[in-house]
């Protein structure tokens, strides 16, 4: 395995391995994808044999232009004309960045890629490292996060290095993740828009733009329209407890607190914050790197302190809560 500086010469080399059919962990704004090429089933099943993922789950096809997404999904024709509107007005606004739109796919999206299901979830990430390798690639890249199914996402490539580095052919360091959690993923395959994932855009930005949008309740389905929507997921290996009024730690436990903004009193042994100003966008950015520390601390119970569920707040929740498993 390569662990390169995410300079030009190391892009166009992982391209290169990209066009190989091999696997390359690089830096998005959300979090680091594990990526393949999107268009070969050999190279996308080897995504999820590294990371032991069940094949039910279907994978985020990351692009760099409109041009590509017209090629993927059915966007295109008169009778499709109030969708290619939607989805127009939607990349322009927020594309490049952390949005994934869910749309019906063309044959010529694997399978393996989709779970088998009629639609394709697709975005153009912000982060340039990722999308000078897409273009270098000259092809859609499969990327669901560089790690192992179900545990903590990884927002440093020494994260990626520590849980799979072993197992790929390069991983593309392009520093910490700046927005540090997953995307917001938005299915627009039926008449009306629907949230299957809060993550990186905040439901109120969309909704500013599109009005009203549905919530999916749907999480835990044995067939998901879209990656992270399991009921567990997102988990460290140390069990973790969300704390409220029926919630309180005991004082003979080796435990770790995730803080918002502040400590609170408690037998704490390790204490990561979130952000001391309140700041949900640093604390975003911050969740999964502080998860990550908790987790290699030996301890045996981590306490997450609940964050206020407006804006980013959504998203945070809705990954403590599918650590916690609840």
């Amino acid at each position: 395995m390569k662990f390169l500086a995410a300079a030009p010469k190391a892009i166009r080399e992982a391209a290169e391995i990209i066009r190989d059919g091999g696997l390359v962990a690089f830096p998005t704004e959300t979090v680091y994808g594990l990526g393949a090429d999107a268009l070969s089933s050999r190279a996308v099943a080897k995504i999820f044999e590294v990371k032991n993922r069940p094949f039910f789950d279907p994978i985020i096809v990351h692009v760099e232009s409109l041009e590509a997404l017209e090629k993927l999904t059915c966007i295109s024709g008169t009778q499709d004309s109030i969708l290619h509107a939607k989805v127009k007005k939607l990349a322009e606004k927020f594309w490049p960045g952390p949005l994934t739109l869910v749309l019906p796919k063309k044959e010529i999206v694997p399978d393996i890629v989709t779970a088998g299901l009629s639609t394709v979830a697709i975005r153009m990430p912000s982060h340039p490292v990722a999308l000078r390798l897409i273009a270098e690639a000259g092809r859609p890249i499969a990327a669901p996060s560089a790690n192992p199914f179900g545990n903590l996402s990884p927002t440093t490539a020494e994260h990626v290095r520590n849980q799979i580095g072993g197992e790929i052919d390069m991983i593309l360091d392009g520093g910490p993740c700046p927005v540090g959690i997953e995307s917001t993923v938005l299915d627009l395959s039926s008449p009306e828009p629907v949230v299957l994932r809060p993550g990186g855009l905040p439901i109120e930005a969309i909704e500013k733009l599109l009005g009203k949008v549905e919530i999916a309740s749907d999480a835990g389905s044995s067939r998901p329209r879209a990656p992270g929507l399991l009921t567990r997921h997102y988990s460290p290996r140390t069990p973790l407890v969300i704390l409220g009024k029926r919630v309180t730690p005991r004082r003979e436990e080796n435990a770790g607190l995730l803080a918002f903004q502040a400590p609170i009193e408690g037998p704490f042994r390790k204490v990561e914050i979130l952000s001391d100003r309140g700041d949900l966008r640093e604390a975003a950015a911050r969740f999964f790197a502080c998860l990550h520390e908790l987790d290699k601390a030996g301890l045996a119970i981590i306490y997450a302190e609940p964050v206020p569920e407006i804006g980013l707040g959504q998203a945070i929740m809705n990954r403590l809560r599918k650590a916690a498993g609840s």
